[in-house]
């Protein structure tokens, strides 16, 4: 069985269409991931175990969106020693998705959470790698490939638009 380097979790599948960008990019770089649903409010010690035992069972990063009050990455970052990037989502009970931002963007010290944009699932999942990619020169090379990739779309439609 191969470990999963990077998890995924949200508190709903509603959130699905959002964080299923992650698994995206993370398949698109070959990083092997897993992705589930790991609710801070309906699931509280299922969040508890998932917690404090990803580490040990190969997972080096987690990424948790929320919507809403969006507790569950604060709540996985205040048990796990992984690192954790918060993904807010703007869900039907959000407040224009501002509320799941600030929840994940205002840590307490001590309990931090790399935060991307309101919905940001595929940035969640590039900083993943990036994170990884300090320990592993293979995936720092398809990032590094990814980036080239990313520079020669724009400079193609530079090119079609200077025509």
């Amino acid at each position: 069985m191969e470990l999963k380097k990077v998890s995924i979790i949200m508190g709903s599948d509603s959130d699905m269409p959002i964080m299923q960008e992650a698994g995206k990019i993370l398949k698109e770089l070959g990083i092997a991931y897993e992705i589930t649903i790991v609710s801070a409010h309906r699931t509280p010690y299922r969040m508890m175990e998932f917690s404090q035992n990803a580490h040990k069972r190969g997972v080096e990063v987690i990424i948790a969106g929320a919507g809403g009050a969006a507790h569950l990455p604060g709540m996985v970052a205040s048990i796990s020693p992984l690192p954790v990037i918060g993904v807010p989502i703007k869900s039907s009970n959000s407040i224009d998705g501002w509320d799941s931002v600030l929840s994940i963007l205002q840590m307490p010290g001590g309990v931090p959470v790399a935060t991307v944009a309101l919905n940001g699932a595929k940035n969640a999942g590039i900083m993943a790698a990036q994170i990884l990619s300090i320990a592993d020169p293979a995936i720092r090379e398809r990032i590094i490939q990814y980036k080239e990739k990313l520079q020669n779309e724009v400079l193609e439609k530079v090119q079609k638009l200077n025509s």
